[in-house]
Formats: C-alpha cells, structure tokens, sequence
C-alpha cells in the first residue's frame, strides 16, 4: 500500500497507564478515523496487554533460571541475547507473545508509536516492546543467502511507514530549534534513526503534544493529529541519509567531503530541513 486514497494496515503501539488521560482520547479518535478511512488498525495497547518489557533467557529459549543451578555441570550455556534469539526466530520457537507482536508488525504498512515522553525517553514498557520485538533475523542482521546487510535502505522494514505520537510538559518553545530540552526529532534520534531508519522504515517527523497537563483545547489538538494522519503514506519522511551509498566510510563515520566542520546528529540528514516539532 502506497497511497493515500488506498486502504492499509496501521500498527498503533501505545504505552499509557491511564486509557481517560489526553493521550488515551487520541487513541480512541485517532484509530476510529483510520477506520472510518476504511484502514484496518492493528491494536498494541502495552499497559492492557500486561506486556512484560524484560529481556529474559527464555526469549532465547533458555528456560532454566541460573539462580536454581546447584553445580557447574548443572550450568546452562550462558544466555547470548542476539545470537540466541536469533537462533529462536529461526526455528519458531520465540515466545508466543514476541512471535503475536513481529505478526503484528510484518502485516503492518505503517507502524504508529504513541508514548508520554519520561525524562526524556520511552516508558519502559514501550522500550521493552522494541528489545524483544525487534529480534536479529526479523528486524535487523544479515542475510544468510547473500551476507547483504540488513540496516537503513537495506532494512527488513523499507516497505513501512513509522509516525511517533508523543505528549509530554514542556512548552512548545522548549522542543524547538533553540529550545532548552533540544529540538524534538534530535531528542528522538535515537527511535527515529537508530530504530525506525535502522530497520529500513521511513521515519516521519513526530507529532508531539507539549504542555500536556495544561491543554484547554482538545478540538485542536484532534485536529493536528487527523491532519497528521491524513498524510501519514503522503508526508515526506525525515531525510535520513543512506549507509552503503558512500555518504559513510567503512568505520561508519561520516565522509569528509560531507558537511565539513559539522558535527553532532544532524550531520546525519542528506537535507537541511526545517522538521518543527
């Protein structure tokens, strides 16, 4: 699915305690109006879900807690978290609640994230999804058949859309370009570039709602997130840079020809665009 007049499959992850909140509203009304566009809305609200955001050696298929072993010939091979999951993926035998989630994602045109922003970060619920969801082999890695690297424009995911939805206390000019917290898709590289791009989706400027405690206007605020979702298969994505391209050298650093005298995550942008917030 590539337009926006076609109808797609959205994957809407949210992480709120409290479903009456701000946020919870958004929710509601911004999944019944992709629905009323005739989209299917995969739901993954990870508070109802109970979803346990803890890495743990049974993902790997390990299942002997090391703390009941009485001896050293009782000892399992230690837990290797990438390779053992891998290997789990592999063979099919991840967790039921991990293979429901990657289901969830492989079916989805467009993965939708909606979270509080909490010192400046995920909620742990929300950054537990992304550690046992997006496993070596399914989500990044290298292919066996043909050793092509599978990150940025040779990601698994380069067939998806992701949009960040995120609520949080600071006023608006604090998440802009001069903003004391930083501007907010700088704030948020490390989802948008080292998660989203990583795995080849195209990442889209974040919707963020600031002073979320203090919002007096709802009507408006569903009206910025039904506009931000009528363009969510339109919108130009954030213009991350290609890796294997020769933007990169070897070491992945940046080449010297580009950008000369910059620094920091913005050197990471094929474009100097205005993102907002």
């Amino acid at each position: 699915m590539q337009g926006n007049s076609t109808a797609a499959t959205v994957l809407w992850v949210s992480a709120y305690p409290e479903p009456r909140s701000l946020a919870g509203s958004l929710r509601t009304d911004g999944i019944a109006h992709l629905r009323r566009g005739g989209h299917e809305v995969i739901e993954s609200d990870l508070y109802a879900m109970g979803w346990d955001p803890v890495v743990r050696p049974r993902d790997g298929g390990r299942d002997l807690d090391p703390s009941t072993v009485r001896s050293a010939a009782e000892r399992p091979q230690r837990f290797r978290v990438s390779a053992d999951t891998r290997e789990a993926f592999i063979a099919g035998t991840l967790p039921p609640e991990i293979t429901r989630e990657q289901n969830k994602l492989h079916r989805a045109d467009a993965l939708i994230v909606q979270f509080p922003l909490w010192w400046y970060g995920l909620p742990a619920i929300l950054k537990g999804w992304f550690d046992r969801v997006f496993t070596s082999g399914f989500a990044f890695g290298t292919d066996p058949s043909t050793g092509r690297r599978l990150r940025f424009e040779q990601g698994p995911f380069t067939d998806k859309r992701a949009l960040v939805i995120t609520t949080l206390g600071d006023r608006p000019q604090a998440i802009g370009p001069r903003g004391k917290s930083g501007e907010l898709t700088e704030l948020l590289f490390g989802l948008l570039h080292g998660t989203f791009a990583y795995t080849g989706m195209d990442a889209l400027p974040p919707l963020a709602f600031p002073s979320a405690d203090r919002l007096e206007d709802y009507g408006k605020a569903r009206e910025d997130l039904i506009d931000r979702l009528g363009g969510l298969f339109t919108d130009p994505r954030i213009p991350y840079r290609p890796q294997f391209t020769g933007d990169y050298t070897s070491e992945w650093e940046l080449a010297d020809h580009l950008c000369p005298g910059e620094h920091g995550v913005r050197v990471n942008l094929s474009a100097r665009v205005n993102l907002g917030a």
